[in-house]
């Protein structure tokens, strides 16, 4: 990094202060807001009494399509069960294989199990650290069935690359955007790319709810079928919602369970304080985005802090503010550069989850289930095996900029004295 005599400071910190001087330093934001107080209220008011029905499930789901111009929203109570439900609903079977990115949380693996179908483990770009489609396509089979992608960190996947092997081999698209709402790709909405897009309300995501999920696609018969799914099997349900009657429910001989489904439908709780956050969420997500502006300022002249990539075209969001350590020994130095980050009072931050296969769970699953044909091998995914140890996820969840302002001030600090 270069740096001016100034008053040590460096280029990248004037350009801090001056980027916060056009801010309203004194505005704190608040992540929970009067709004969700007062939908949360409506909710206890109604006491939950059945005859109210989902009203705020409703008005969630129908502000997600108002949202991202689609045309169905089935809301669940979180984010892994909705990959399950997509998976379900596109048919996916027993045995079938499904691609999923090695880096990443092992929601998206989980989900494919929870199905009783096979994970196969695709490598990722070492720039943007999201799922490489010329590694997807060396994992096609057979039994391939679907591709499971994630915008990591808040960052798209190539989509083109992606969808050009999908068709090709005829694959589903499910996009898992939890740390991703309102990216864009070239221009267009992330969401609006595979047969379904999965959404998370987990509490470090952009919008929460402490927790839920929505599931969202353009075709009206995947929707009944996945809201089915989401709602026990029950008769009735259509791609926008119940069509029964209460009269028609409370007759003996009727027939509620038509299809196998699971109770994974989102609380009127959360989706009241969910819907608040969709309402909210221009400001919610900006403020995640300038916050990482504050850290790319400091980080992007620096020769060994290298961030994520994001290629012209791709809107990251930031769900946190990604790097990779890049030193002749990072795996060691990681360590060093944390408790040199703590000491100068900088917030604790995360390494990136240990790669799928790699943990325990899932080397037993290798070791003792037959139908995982791919055995674990060191090189399985080389390029997402180089990167995890080395990766630095800088949280972007504050709401006073002026705590983002100081953290970025530690990691110039730590950054120069590492070096």
């Amino acid at each position: 990094m270069k740096y001016l005599l100034d008053k040590n400071l460096c280029v990248a910190y004037k350009k801090i202060v001056l980027f916060l001087q056009k801010k309203d330093k004194s505005c704190k934001m608040k992540r929970i807001t009067s709004l969700e107080h007062q939908y949360i209220s409506e909710v206890l008011d109604n006491e939950f009494r059945t005859s109210k029905k989902s009203i705020f499930n409703q008005r969630l789901e129908h502000a997600f399509v108002e949202k991202f111009n689609i045309g169905y929203a089935i809301a669940h109570n979180n984010g892994t069960c909705t990959m399950h439900t997509a998976l379900a609903a596109l048919g996916v079977g027993a045995g079938d294989e499904v691609i999923v990115p090695a880096l990443t949380m092992g929601s998206p693996t989980l989900a494919v199990l929870h199905n009783n179908s096979v994970p196969v483990f695709a490598d990722i770009s070492p720039d943007t650290f999201t799922l490489d489609a010329a590694s997807v396509r060396r994992c096609i089979t057979p039994r391939t069935k679907a591709i499971l992608s994630v915008s990591l960190y808040g960052l798209p996947p190539d989509y083109d690359a992606l969808l050009d092997v999908c068709h090709e081999h005829n694959l589903y698209l499910i996009e898992d955007n939890a740390q991703c709402f309102s990216g864009k790709y070239k221009g267009k909405l992330v969401g609006s790319f595979g047969q379904f897009a999965s959404y998370s309300f987990q509490g470090s995501k952009h919008l929460t709810s402490g927790e839920g999920g929505m599931l969202i696609t353009c075709d009206a018969l995947l929707a009944q079928k996945a809201r089915q799914f989401c709602g026990l099997g029950f008769n009735g349900l259509t791609a926008t919602g119940s069509t029964l009657q209460r009269e028609t429910l409370q007759q003996p001989d009727f027939d509620r369970h038509i299809t196998l489904g699971y109770n994974f439908k989102m609380s009127e709780l959360c989706a009241a304080v969910a819907l608040a956050q969709v309402e909210r969420a221009d400001e919610l997500v900006e403020q995640k985005k300038t916050v990482a502006k504050l850290f790319h300022e400091v980080v992007k002249d620096c020769d060994f802090l290298v961030p994520q990539a994001q290629p012209e075209g791709y809107e990251n969001v930031y769900w946190t503010y990604a790097m990779m350590l890049k030193t002749e020994h990072s795996k060691t130095d990681w360590q060093r550069f944390r408790a040199l980050f703590l000491k100068n009072g900088g917030d604790s931050f995360y390494a990136a989850w240990k790669l799928t296969y790699n943990e325990p769970f899932f080397q037993n699953v290798v070791q003792q289930d037959p139908r995982v044909w791919q055995q674990y091998q060191k090189n399985l995914c080389p390029k997402a095996e180089f990167v995890q140890p080395r990766l630095i996820q800088l949280k972007t969840n504050y709401w006073d900029l002026a705590e983002a302002e100081q953290q970025a001030e530690i990691l110039y600090k730590t950054s120069r004295e590492f070096q």
